[in-house]
Formats: C-alpha cells, structure tokens, sequence
C-alpha cells in the first residue's frame, strides 16, 4: 500500500507541475493572426490551470496516497498530527521524483517549437524567483518571503478546515484547488509562486542545465523550500491549536489523511442512515 501511495504522489506532483508551469509556459500567451491577437490564459487561466490540477489529482488519487503533492503539505500535516513522519521522507522524494519529471516533460513539449529558447529574466520557465531579476513584479526578497510563507500558511488552514470530520462531505478537493487559483491570483506577481518545494526545484533544474546562462533560479531556490515548510508549520499548528474542534489527529499507524475527503462522505452516508432510521422508529 505504502508503494502505492508513493506512485500516487509521483503521479499527483507530475500532473501538478505539467498542468499547472506548462499552462505558464505554453499557453500564458498565445498570439494568433498577424501576432496581435493574444488568445492566451494569463494570470487567471495560468491560476485556475494549478487549481485543477489539484482538483483533479485529489479525486483521482487522493484515495490511494491523500493527495499531498506538495512536501510543505506532507509536513504541515505531520505538524498537524494528521501524518505519520515515518512516512514523509518517502513522500516528499515521491513528489520532487513527479516534479522534475513534469519539468522534463515541459521542457520536451516546448522545445518542439522552433525559435524556443530558455533564457535569464524573472519567470522564464516559470521558475520562481524574488529582486529585479528573479520576481516578475520586481519584489525584494523580503516581500517573497513573506508571501510564501502566508500563502502556504492559508493554503495549510484550508486543507485542514476542509477535511476534517465536520467538513462537508466530497468537498475537500474541490475547495483546496480552488484555494490554490486564488493563492496564485494574489502571488503571482511577486513570486511567480511557489507554495511548493516539489514545483521549484522541478522548473529551476531544467532551466539551469537546458537554459542558456541561466542560474539564478537555483542560487534562489532556498528560499522556495524554507519559507513554505515554515508557513505550513505555522499553519497546521494555527489551525490544530486555535480552530480544530474535531481533534482529527492520526492515532499510530491507521490510513494517511485524505485531501478528497472521501471518508467524510462515508461519515455524512452513516449518518443520513442513522436519521432515517430514528425518523422511523418514531414513525413507529
């Protein structure tokens, strides 16, 4: 079971990387026509195209794995109580294993078109990044860091909140993907955002060795691991500590802790059962 889980957050990271930088890379911008024409996604489509992604790889495979796809995730649940740390580290190699193989697959798609080229500026590959030539809006190092730690700290409460015992039933995927396109909407601009240790080093790496002349992504790259690990600690114990009425915390070694709240929908089918028979013995 544990392997499989492990194919899943390698599969879950890969389609999160491919869906979400490759939307970045090969469809921000599309001129058609006479090259006047912009018929590309933009912030908001590259945003939303990351939103779906989890969506879509929670309920495919949150089942099997949880749905992580992020070590800063992985290990704002074991903060949380809602993850074994046994089981982290194979996760977390899990999902940098699926985010360079989204990289490379990028990489591979895009250089098909001829005149395509990796070059340095803020964003290329859409690599993260913060100063006048690592941020696409020019943001000091500060401002990135900051930012990266409150948006993985939010994104940390919501999936919390999402999937504990009372959340509604089957909506947890759907609500942690929709938290991320707006965590997007917001960071864009000064990240190009992360929120992600997987999705950093995926985009960095192959710009660093197909790219020409490009290192800045990887000289910056620590600060796309230690401020989202950071913000997702302090948001799991936020959350644990101030906000969880429910006590959802993992006893010993039981299943991992799903992002796609499937066991919330058996709980509320339960009690559904469990009302309708006390409306009938009533009845009775």
């Amino acid at each position: 079971m544990y392997g499989k889980a492990l194919a899943a957050e390698v599969f879950g990271t890969f389609w999160l990387v491919l869906g979400g930088c490759g939307s970045a890379i090969l469809a921000a911008m599309f001129m058609a026509g006479d090259s006047t024409v912009n018929l590309g996604l933009g912030f908001m489509g590259v945003g939303l195209a990351f939103g779906l992604t989890v969506v879509t790889g929670a309920y495919a495979v949150g089942h099997v794995s949880g749905g992580h796809f992020n070590p800063a995730v992985t290990l704002g649940l074991v903060a949380g109580g809602r993850f074994s740390i046994a089981k982290a580290p194979g996760y977390i190699i899990a999902q940098v294993i699926g985010g360079t193989l989204g990289g490379a697959a990028i990489y591979y798609i895009a250089s098909g078109q001829a005149g395509f080229a990796i070059t340095p500026g803020a964003g290329t590959f859409a690599t993260n990044g913060f100063g006048v030539d690592g941020s696409p809006g020019g943001y000091s190092m500060q401002a990135a860091f900051l930012t990266e730690v409150i948006m993985t700290a939010v994104f940390l409460i919501v999936i919390m909140g999402a999937t504990s015992k009372r959340a509604s039933a089957a909506m947890g995927g759907l609500t942690i993907g929709l938290s991320l396109a707006l965590i997007h909407f917001i960071s864009i601009p000064v990240t190009n955002t992360s929120v992600n240790p997987a999705r950093s080093p995926a985009q960095a790496l192959i710009a660093n060795v197909f790219g020409e002349g490009v290192t800045l992504p990887m000289q910056q790259l620590w600060l796309f691991w230690a401020a989202p690990i950071i913000g997702a600690v302090i948001g799991a114990v936020i959350y644990r500590v101030l906000m969880d009425a429910n006590h959802d915390v993992e006893v010993e070694d039981k299943k991992v802790f799903r992002t796609d709240a499937g066991e919330a929908t058996s709980r509320a089918a339960m009690a559904d059962l469990e009302r309708s028979r006390a409306a009938q013995e009533e009845v009775r």
